[in-house]
């Protein structure tokens, strides 16, 4: 029997410090305190016998299951249907309105029935300090507290006193276990709370509702600043708060996923931390949200660059971090839970991340077109920023020519990577455009010199007569998806001959029904063992090319077509395998981010020309063409 539910198969809830994910079969399988690096509470996602969990499920043995968001929010429900009634488990943590750090978090579990008769089994056994650190559990007057150090998780019931739907309970190896047996319109559950500044006491229904309507509240008045009206508003709005969920409101930094390990192959290697902060992730993101018109995270996500600009020095290897832990840390040293089997037995599981001090150079050009971005939109590159920004640009000058590991952070050895070199240009460019544009103090004619010499390297020797095609790395002859974004960027014209040709290259190596892969690692060895899925992030940079190339039938279909390997929720994980099913880590910010980017860019060319709409039963037959309005 597998005991892992697929990747696909979770849904995510968090209250902007830290997440938790919960399966379709009402299991919380994942769960951090007190933020999304934090070790694990409940840990099962990587370890179903030893990893920790809070169960809740229907005492008969057969019934359907469906899940869902409640409209417009991040709260979740899985509902039970049996011939004997219809229960509910209705999973959310109200937001952590506070922009300051904190232990206190709260994880409601309320219980419903909205048809007949049902009885639930409640599971709650935790796991502390991804189980490496044993617990006791002490049963209250009102509840139950599990304690491991300093650590505090209070079990506080949710019961109506006239009803009393929960069973007295038992503590049982370390874990507590109840019944709760509830009728049509009658309400129970259990509310979860770290670091509980009161004993665990029993709850009325009537205060969960009044924190579920709370919830419900800021997630609407949250999306209600959105300015996107397109033709994919419920996927573009489902990512755009998906990315909220996993953005550390203290900070402003969004992490790239709040789960670590989760494999890109089943049973391989290629698993890796991603709950933290990547520089290149949280540059595209002020593209997306200030798409939208989400101008305050867009700010705090420009204010935690500016920081992190402002701590370099200009000197060592290289000045930039890849990614950052969500308070600014750059402590991120990889160690290996060998205790843990990991997700389906796809070992080793990991915490922390070995690329924290690779050579990246695509990083600089990420940072200096998020902040001439913001630039544009108000938001003025401070003083102390702009002295920083200039050691940095001064520091590419010197050293855009080293081999570096690029965007993919493989472990094969660093090479001249041709995304490396166009995200330099990016770079130079930016600042130069800056500076003209606000007058700033640069040494221009010098940034312009290594501007104009990276463009023609990457023309030169980027380029591959042999594969009539830009290449991975400099004078070879293998592709790469990552080039998808070189039009995007301004490096080159989506139309101009060397493009067209480029494109029709990646179409034929690495796209497989109308889904991208990043590299060929056969033919380009990435320094691990085993295979990996197509990479979500890029299939949506492909349909933004084939947009900017003027192919919007062909974009649209990829579009559309990717839009169908979205989990249930709309939720999207890092790469998708053969049959269809999500690795890697989940949700992705990476993916969500570049989801909606592309459909800012379909919608715009869309709007602008008249487009040829396939006939709905064949998508083989000539185009007919109406107006795109």
């Amino acid at each position: 029997m597998n005991l892992y539910a697929p990747i696909s198969e979770h849904g995510l809830i968090g209250d902007l410090q830290t997440a938790a994910l919960i399966s379709t079969e009402a299991t919380i399988d994942w769960f951090c305190s007190p933020r999304y690096d934090s070790p694990s509470i409940f840990g099962s996602l990587l370890d179903c016998q030893n990893g920790g969990h809070c169960k809740i499920y229907p005492r008969v043995q057969t019934y359907a299951k469906r899940q869902h968001y409640a409209p417009d929010t991040c709260v979740l429900v899985t509902r039970f249907l049996t011939e004997q009634g219809v229960g509910a488990v209705i999973d959310f943590m109200p937001p952590a309105l506070t922009h300051k750090p904190t232990k206190n978090h709260r994880l409601v579990r309320l219980l419903r029935c909205a048809r007949g008769g049902m009885t639930f089994n409640i599971d709650i056994s935790p796991r502390f300090d991804y189980a490496r650190r044993p617990h006791e559990v002490t049963a209250t007057a009102e509840g139950w507290e599990f304690t491991s150090g300093d650590e505090h998780l209070a079990v506080h019931v949710v019961d109506s006193l006239g009803e009393k739907c929960l069973s007295e309970g038992r503590i049982h190896e370390g874990a507590v276990q109840l019944t709760a047996t509830l009728r049509a319109g009658s309400a129970s559950g259990v509310l979860l709370e770290t670091d509980p500044d009161s004993p665990p006491r029993i709850i009325p229904p009537e205060e969960c509702d009044r924190l579920l309507e709370e919830t419900v509240g800021f997630w609407h008045d949250w999306l209600a600043h959105s300015r996107y009206t397109g033709r994919w508003r419920e996927m573009v709005n489902r990512s755009a708060m998906t990315l909220k969920l996993m953005t550390y409101a203290p900070s402003g930094a969004m992490i790239a996923a709040p789960t670590t390990s989760l494999p890109e192959q089943i049973g391989g290697e290629r698993n890796w931390d991603y709950r933290y902060a990547w520089v290149r992730d949280t540059t595209l993101s002020l593209h997306a949200l200030l798409g939208m018109g989400f101008t305050e995270e867009a700010a705090a996500f420009t204010d935690w660059m500016g920081d992190r600009v402002r701590e370099q020095t200009g000197a060592g290897k290289h000045p930039l971090k890849v990614m950052y832990r969500v308070d600014g840390s750059g402590n991120l040293g990889e160690e290996t839970l060998e205790h843990w089997e990991g997700y389906r037995s796809s070992a080793p599981v990991r915490i922390g991340n070995g690329a924290v001090d690779q050579l990246q150079l695509d990083i600089y050009g990420s940072v200096l077109d998020c902040l001439q971005h913001a630039d544009q939109r108000g938001l003025q590159t401070s003083y102390a920023n702009w002295q920083a920004l200039t050691r940095i640009v001064d520091w590419v000058c010197d050293n855009w020519e080293q081999p570096e590991a690029g965007i993919w952070e493989t472990r094969g050895g660093d090479k001249e990577f041709t995304y490396g070199r166009v995200a330099t240009w990016i770079a130079l460019d930016r600042a130069i455009r800056i500076a003209a544009a606000r007058g700033r103090p640069a040494e221009q004619d010098r940034w312009i010199r290594h501007r104009n010499a990276v463009y023609t390297q990457v023309m030169e020797r980027g380029w591959s007569p042999e594969r009539a095609a830009f290449t991975q790395y400099l004078g070879s002859d293998v592709l790469d998806s990552s080039l998808l974004v070189m039009p995007a960027v301004g490096f080159i014209s989506p139309q101009d001959p060397r493009w067209m040709s480029t494109m029709d290259a990646i179409k034929k190596d690495l796209v497989s029904d109308n889904l991208v892969y990043r590299y060929d690692p056969a033919a380009s060895p990435d320094g691990l063992r085993g295979s990996e899925g197509t990479f979500s992030a890029c299939t949506f940079w492909y349909v933004e090319a084939l947009a900017r190339a003027g192919r919007l039938r062909e974009a649209r279909l990829v579009f559309e077509r990717m839009l169908t390997y979205a989990n249930h929720l709309g939720l999207y994980s890092e790469e998708i395998g053969l049959t269809g099913d999500q690795l890697g880590n989940f949700p992705q910010a990476l993916t969500h981010l570049t989801l909606i980017n592309a459909a800012l860019t379909l919608d715009a060319h869309l709007d602008d020309v008249a487009v040829p709409v396939v006939p709905r039963a064949s998508i083989f037959p000539g185009p007919y063409w109406v107006s795109a309005r």
